[in-house]
């Protein structure tokens, strides 16, 4: 049978699917889970006081900050990826002025084009200094501030799942509000089908596909943006000139794992659909989906829509 739980994680909505014998099998299974998750949220969260990622900026600009194994690696991976993206995936952007930035009904105009530049200057991700021997994380320049915000989510899915695997789970889907993982079959037997969500209405799909093993992650700008001059700007801003990206609806990527799923699809949004297409089609088992303003669809090569 097949048994689903959401629960508010990590500010987003979670929705955790398992297939087992029996409910009460299931639940106990998807409580496994979302223990998991709270763990990571614990780590991993800016909001709160007691977690290593507060520690690391709140020491920027004065000493390294020792951190767990997990953590490490963690930030290692975020580096890799940011060098692979040229810094349009960088999380570093903890630092960015969230007073310039709101994307309420209030803002009329765009800011000025130094002022935004000014404002991602501590953005660097080269300024992040990690001691593989020491397992510390040192920010450079006072002010720097880390957060997870492009990869926590697809972390948690993946280790949520890796919980359910190694506790007897052969089916299911950690949903991390779009970011998603899935791995094994539906009870019929066939693989899961997924879709692509109309970033028009947010309650339809423009398409679906068949998956097994397989992550999908949508980054899209119809949750939070701004008109200015009947242009539209997302809250993706870009790290390199502090102004939010302009001419992306949505960029979905599809991937054997969700925390790369989840790293890829802002940088492909920040570097347009040209550059962003052809950085994924150098990717190995990596494919991509990107909707424009005008509604019209771009696929990287070896996308297989059903």
């Amino acid at each position: 049978m097949l048994e689903k739980k959401v629960e508010k994680l990590m500010g987003n909505r979670f929705e955790i699917s398992v297939i087992g014998p029996d409910e009460n099998w299931c639940n106990d299974k998807i409580d496994l889970a979302i223990n998991e998750i709270r763990r990571i949220e614990k780590l991993l969260t800016t909001f709160s006081n007691d977690s290593i990622t507060f520690e690391i900026n709140e020491n920027a600009g004065i000493q390294p900050v020792k951190v767990p194994e997990e953590v490490f690696s963690l930030i290692l991976r975020c580096q890799m990826i940011s060098k692979i993206t040229q810094g349009a995936f960088d999380i570093s952007y903890g630092g960015i002025d969230k007073k310039f930035w709101n994307f309420d009904l209030e803002m009329k105009e765009l800011p000025d084009p130094e002022a935004a530049k000014k404002s991602v200057e501590l953005i660097n991700y080269e300024n992040i200094v990690l001691d593989e021997t020491k397992k510390t994380v040192f920010l450079k320049k006072k002010g720097m501030r880390i957060g997870f915000g492009g990869i926590g989510k697809g972390y948690a899915a993946e280790m949520a799942k890796k919980i359910l695997i190694q506790n007897g789970v052969e089916s299911g889907i950690v949903n991390a509000a779009g970011d998603l993982t899935t791995w094994g079959h539906q009870e019929n037997g066939e693989p899961w089908t997924i879709g692509i969500a109309d970033p028009n209405l947010r309650t339809s799909t423009f398409s679906t596909f068949k998956i097994t093993n397989t992550s999908v992650a949508t980054s899209g700008n119809y949750e939070k943006f701004v008109m200015i001059n009947n242009k539209k700007y997302s809250h993706t801003i870009d790290p390199k000139t502090g102004f939010p990206v302009s001419g992306i609806k949505s960029v979905t990527i599809i991937a054997e794992n969700a925390e790369i799923a989840d790293a890829l699809a802002t940088p492909v949004t920040v570097m347009g659909i040209e550059v962003g297409l052809d950085f994924i089609n150098q990717l190995k088992n990596i494919g991509c989906v990107i909707i424009d303003d005008f509604d019209r669809k771009y696929y990287s090569n070896n996308i297989r829509l059903t």
